[in-house]
């Protein structure tokens, strides 16, 4: 495996509804926020950022920013889409993926998640959005988002036939999302227990 051919991709183009409209991404966590927890995470030296809206909220990053273009408003999958064909055009082979509301993940995912598509098992639970996916899925995955039906990742996860690794069950809240106050609490207490 060879990291200079895998992209990271954050993915932060959710409303955040249950969290009040706050961005995410941007919450403080342990000394950063929580994009740069992820960014730290991935551990890769090419690193985009999936989001609508402004892109100069991501600035101190240094990262691209990267919008859902057509295909707005129709989820991650559409996050991952442009992630692949943006990686595609600077010769990557392959994207590792991780949302942004998910700060406690465990470092060395590129060399756990290979080859892809390599996706997540923790405490029986399947984490489709920490995973890594070849850049030679994207025709696909266009195909998909341009036709009526499914825009579950986890029906894309099978239809490209992705394996899974899986970590120990007490390694599960390294894959928890953040969704709400009392979460981000957890979260930080778990950071600060490592």
């Amino acid at each position: 495996m060879n990291t200079s051919q895998i992209a990271g991709l954050v993915l932060a183009g959710g409303r955040a509804r249950r969290m009040g409209g706050v961005d995410k991404a941007l919450l403080p966590f342990g000394g950063t926020t929580m994009l740069g927890a992820v960014i730290a995470a991935l551990d890769l030296p090419v690193v985009a950022i999936s989001a609508n809206g402004d892109p100069t909220r991501f600035a101190a990053f240094g990262c691209p920013v990267l919008s859902d273009g057509a295909f707005q408003d129709q989820g991650p999958l559409a996050g991952l889409l442009v992630g692949l064909e943006w990686a595609a055009g600077l010769g990557m082979t392959a994207v590792l993926t991780a949302p942004c509301d998910t700060p406690c993940l465990p470092h060395g995912l590129a060399r756990r998640l290979w080859p892809p598509p390599c996706g997540v098992i923790s405490a029986g639970r399947r984490h489709h959005l920490v995973a890594s996916w070849p850049v030679a899925c994207a025709a696909d995955l266009r195909a998909m988002l341009s036709s009526p039906g499914s825009r579950r990742v986890g029906d894309f996860a099978d239809r490209i036939g992705m394996r899974h690794v899986e970590f120990p069950a007490e390694a599960a809240d390294s894959f928890a999302n953040v969704n709400s106050p009392d979460d981000l609490d957890r979260a930080r207490k778990a950071m600060a227990e490592r």
